[in-house]
């Protein structure tokens, strides 16, 4: 076994192999650490986020190696059935690759007793383990960029169905016309870790009662208050935002949530709302919008200027970190940034939003969330608690700008040993560009390419915000609120958590220099190495 470093607050557990994961897994649930916050399971590995103001990363690992080593439990999860139609495109070239018929690919598919293991890549997207060892093949070299939602597939030893359309490289056998993920349903994930799984051929076996999905993103909720904003311009699109759906990485969702945890909480503050209160997300400004009724407003963030216009006609420019009055009829417009990316726009009493899965937060890579805002629309706005306004607060941090270089601390690993040693040079002494394919998803950076030492292929792991993974390319993505749960792909390294909320704010342009203040260290417990 190894322990593998992230950051400050949370751990990689590396073992020999799945059994062991999910074996220590059970450890874990069944005698929970103090301190610890979240557990995520992947296909050899741990990923343990801790609060280390409870527990220190040293009393973790003692108690983590203590319960390693235990035997995994039979799997008492639900049983699901699965029908499938296997009229996958790869079908034929799997059974090539496996040296059988397709009729003995189908047989043996559906003969398999899986298991959900874990989940990842998307919500609702289960890797299933258990199936017949004759089924192992390897992705396809070239992934598909689109993939349908259905779609059954294998990849080395496991077996998944796509939850909805998008990229992919597993190996497709087939189809089902049943839903995997419904934010309608509760739980929204049809397979949940430890789910029995059976696959049924709709050839041979009776019809299935397919259940409609409804997926339709909440709009914002229209209430009979006296405040709102209506909606006048957009530029790119405005998301609405809070701290994010935690606890949600069973399902395969990740956190989500304000890119700049930092700023949304000032405007927050500044306004007297609650710290997860929902705000609104603006990137690169844009926006305008007319005040119905009185409010107070603030914005953070990205420095926008912000300008005014009364009923009557009369303009005035408002200050950033500040609270802004407004009357009715007032039309607010945000002009570009000059530094920064994203703006966090707050108004007295938040603003009346129909949760999803328990939060108002925009994962653009999940597709959960409330609908974005679109011209025309009015957003009620609550009444305001009784808690007191800040009235103005100095920004977390400056903002960084498209003509600077952004020097962001990050902590080396947990796959450092992946790369060359000048690798690893060139990563820390380079300046790398910020491109303009970079999202919320992550910043995708171009630089020299950085070489491996191992060519092999890395078994799904948990990714954190502010993970370094480096694809084939060799030019690194910085995971940004969006990031996917898991991902296949080595992580160099990971920033540092009190330059999370800066790397949410690096525009396009800029370059990033990376700078470690901390060397790659795993721990090897003695006796349980993999």
């Amino acid at each position: 076994m190894r322990i593998l470093p992230v950051r400050g607050d949370c751990i990689l557990v590396e073992l020999a192999d799945l059994g062991e994961a999910l074996a220590l897994l059970d450890a874990l649930k069944n005698n929970p650490v103090g301190g610890m916050t979240e557990i995520i399971p992947a296909a050899r590995t741990l990923l343990i986020s801790f609060d280390p103001y409870t527990v220190s990363e040293d009393a973790l690992v003692d108690a983590v190696t203590a319960l390693a080593g235990g035997e995994r439990r039979a799997a008492t999860g639900t049983l699901v059935e699965i029908p499938v139609r296997y009229d996958g495109e790869d079908l034929a070239e799997v059974a090539g690759i496996l040296g059988i018929s397709v009729e003995d690919v189908i047989r043996l598919h559906g003969e398999s007793d899986y298991v959900a293991a874990f989940t990842g890549f998307a919500p609702g997207f289960a890797y299933l383990s258990g199936g017949d060892p004759r089924l192992t093949v390897p992705r396809r070299k070239s992934p598909r960029t689109l993939v349908p939602a259905g779609a059954v597939g294998l990849a080395g030893e496991f077996s998944g169905v796509y939850p909805k359309t998008s990229p992919g490289g597993w190996q497709l056998i087939g189809t089902t016309p049943l839903a995997m993920f419904d934010i309608d349903r509760t739980p929204a994930s049809l397979l949940q870790p430890g789910s029995r799984v059976k696959f049924r051929d709709m050839a041979k076996d009776a019809a299935y009662e397919i259940k409609a999905s409804s997926t339709l993103a909440a709009k914002p909720v229209q209430a009979d208050v006296t405040s709102s904003i209506e909606i006048i311009s957009l530029g790119l699109p405005v998301l609405f935002q809070d701290l994010g759906r935690a606890g949600q990485a069973g399902q395969g969702i990740s956190v989500s949530g304000a890119a700049d945890r930092a700023s949304f909480k000032v405007a927050n503050r500044i306004v007297g709302n609650p710290a997860n209160a929902t705000a609104l997300e603006i990137t690169l400004g844009g926006v305008s919008f007319r005040m119905h009724g009185q409010g107070v407003m603030a914005l953070t963030g990205a420095t926008a200027a912000i300008s005014i216009i009364s009923v009557n006609g009369t303009k005035i420019s408002a200050p950033h970190h500040t609270a802004v009055a407004l009357d009715d009829g007032d039309v607010v417009s945000l002009g570009t940034p000059e530094a920064g990316m994203r703006s966090y726009l707050a108004l007295r009493g938040s603003f009346y939003i129909a949760p999803v899965l328990g939060s108002a937060a925009t994962d653009t890579l999940a597709q959960i969330g409330p609908a974005a805002p679109v011209v025309g629309d009015v957003v009620t706005i609550r009444p305001a608690a009784a808690d007191s306004l800040v009235a103005m607060e100095e920004p977390s941090f400056a903002m960084p700008s498209a003509t600077k270089t952004v020097v962001l601390d990050v902590v080396m690993g947990p796959r450092t040993d992946w790369f060359t040693e000048a690798a690893v040079e060139n990563f820390l002494n380079q300046e790398w560009s910020v491109t303009p394919q970079s999202s919320r998803v992550g910043i995708r950076l171009a630089g020299e390419a950085l070489e491996r030492a191992n060519p092999g292929e890395l078994p799904s792991e948990a990714t954190v915000r502010g993970a370094l993974q480096v694809p084939a390319s060799g030019q690194p993505v910085l995971f940004l609120a969006d990031h996917p749960l898991t991902g296949g792909y080595p992580v160099i390294a990971n920033v540092a958590g009190h330059h999370l909320d800066l790397a949410g704010q690096i525009p396009v342009g800029a370059k990033i220099r990376f700078n470690a203040i901390s060397r790659f260290s795993p721990r090897f417990i003695a006796g349980k190495c993999p």
